[in-house]
């Protein structure tokens, strides 16, 4: 028994755990408040019965996050961390890992119970054995294995993402994240084209587990794709971004940046390499064809965040500020300057993530009214779980209502959620000089036949000076597609190869 242990003046009950070699502490001597106001010792059995849900690393207040463009993630108490590890049931069936929960098959409960015993390196590598990127997708993952838990099916759900991201934040801050290239080379050579998400998790493979010298080709400055360009910087700071690829070149990853790999340079790219990987993601975005689409002061969701982020890289201190760079003018073109939203009243019309982010950014210039259109109805308030008669049940994703930091942030500001449902954007009106002057849209209804309806007499007019497309995407570019003659489905996606049999036994 450990010295620690023997030393206590309470002895810890100790289980052997099923799934795992090494005893699991069960009860910690620190006393901490239960949900019915009652202190007594942490006890992992009845964690998920005695303590309440809580972020153990909540966001900073939304007047503070208005104020600059840092992370909007506040520090972790490490306290509450173990508190909220306790909550993880160990439960037989841990659907937070299966299909419905996490994609990636994080071993979830065992890291749980690491931070629970203190066990933080451990923890760590725990986590790194199944994800190349946990600072990544401790910061900006939905966390479907949330959805799936299973304290969340009688109660709320374990704080999974915040345990992600505390651990790897503290594996950085420990130095035990350092750089680890293949002991034995392949002798093969593999050609990456993007470096967002899939492709930095691709070259990382493909590194590390097979030894193959690989190349990654990125159009853009900076390697990191949407990571780098797409989401903004107070969800995902881009010295996380920088501090990976930095890693991964220190482990023998090669990063070319800068180069269009279009369909005149894709075979002269890739000549020499003995694979090539295409990683170039659905960039094309879905467009709203309504009268007046053509009008100035019409932009997608991609340019919008896309030209905030290029100010920021070229002006850091303003990483601090919102003052980002002195305007140079409204544009819709890719090729053009800064698209501010200050002063103007600005419409989103889509929702999701990227919805969200457009939000928080045009807060952040200062703009003059928001308002977010979406389609469909409002979602639920909490999820029928056993989905008698929504079809959503537990363990899938729970299509519910929530509140994401942009929202809470436009309601901190005008003082009301941004969002209105069941509207269907009709025209763009024109201010007679060519620009965006307002937004006709009419209220919709689902009727039986599951089609959309418009209510009659619920037309109106909104003030649009800015309005920002966020309505998913398409398919990738089609000119890699086209050169390289791969067969598309009728989304115009690559089609991709997903029975076992037709695989190679190796990369």
């Amino acid at each position: 028994m450990p010295a620690a242990l023997r030393a206590s003046p309470m002895p810890r009950r100790l289980l052997l755990d099923g799934r795992s070699p090494a005893r699991r502490t069960l009860l910690r001597h620190s006393t901490v408040q239960r949900r019915d106001g009652s202190v007594a010792p942490l006890n992992k059995l009845r964690g998920f019965i005695e303590i309440e849900r809580k972020a153990p690393a909540p966001y900073r207040p939304a007047a503070d996050r208005l104020a600059d463009y840092a992370e909007i993630n506040g520090p972790a108490d490490q306290a509450e961390l173990t508190r909220q590890s306790a909550r993880c049931m160990d439960c037989g069936t841990p659907f937070c890992h299966t299909h419905t929960g996490c994609p990636i098959s994080n071993v979830i409960p065992e890291f749980n119970q690491q931070v629970f015993d203190g066990e933080w390196r451990q923890a760590y590598s725990n986590l790194a054995s199944t994800n190349n990127f946990p600072e990544f997708t401790g910061r900006v993952c939905p966390a479907p294995c949330e959805g799936a838990c299973v304290a969340g099916l009688v109660d709320e759900s374990v704080t999974i993402k915040s345990m992600e991201y505390s651990i790897i934040e503290r594996a950085w801050s420990e130095g035990w994240v350092v750089a680890a290239p293949p002991a034995r080379r392949s002798g093969k050579k593999v050609a990456v084209v993007g470096s967002g998400p899939a492709g930095l998790a691709a070259a990382d493979e493909l590194n590390k587990k097979y030894g193959h010298a690989v190349t990654v080709f990125e159009r853009a400055e900076r390697a990191g794709g949407l990571l780098t360009y797409g989401i903004p910087n107070m969800k995902l700071d881009k010295e996380t971004v920088q501090r990976r690829v930095d890693l991964m070149e220190a482990e023998g990853i090669s990063f070319v940046t800068g180069a269009e790999v279009d369909a005149a340079a894709i075979s002269e790219t890739v000549e020499g390499f003995d694979a090539t990987v295409l990683a170039i993601g659905s960039t094309v975005p879905n467009n709203l064809p309504i009268p007046g689409r053509d009008l100035d002061g019409i932009v997608y969701a991609m340019e919008f965040l896309t030209r905030n982020q290029k100010a920021l890289f070229a002006n850091p201190p303003a990483l601090l500020t919102t003052e980002v760079t002195p305007e140079v003018g409204l544009t819709s073109k890719y090729g053009g300057g800064f698209i501010s939203a200050k002063g103007k009243h600005v419409v989103v019309i889509g929702g999701g993530d990227t919805g969200t982010d457009c939000i928080g950014t045009s807060l952040r210039h200062g703009c003059k009214s928001l308002i977010n259109f979406e389609l469909f109805p409002a979602p639920p308030d909490e999820q029928d779980k056993r989905g008698e008669a929504s079809g959503n049940p537990w363990p899938l994703w729970p299509r519910i209502m929530r509140l994401d930091y942009g929202h809470e942030e436009a309601s901190h500001r005008f003082g009301a959620d941004p969002r209105t449902y069941s509207v269907l954007s009709k025209e763009f009106v024109s201010d007679g000089a060519g620009r965006v002057r307002a937004v006709k849209t009419v209220q919709v209804e689902v009727g039986p036949d599951g089609r959309f309806a418009e209510v009659e007499g619920s037309e109106r007019e909104h003030p649009a000076d800015l309005v920002i497309l966020a309505m998913g995407f398409r398919h990738p570019e089609q000119e890699i597609v086209r050169a390289l003659r791969l067969e598309t489905d009728q989304r115009s996606n690559a089609k991709a190869i997903l029975s076992t049999s037709q695989q190679s036994s190796s990369p």
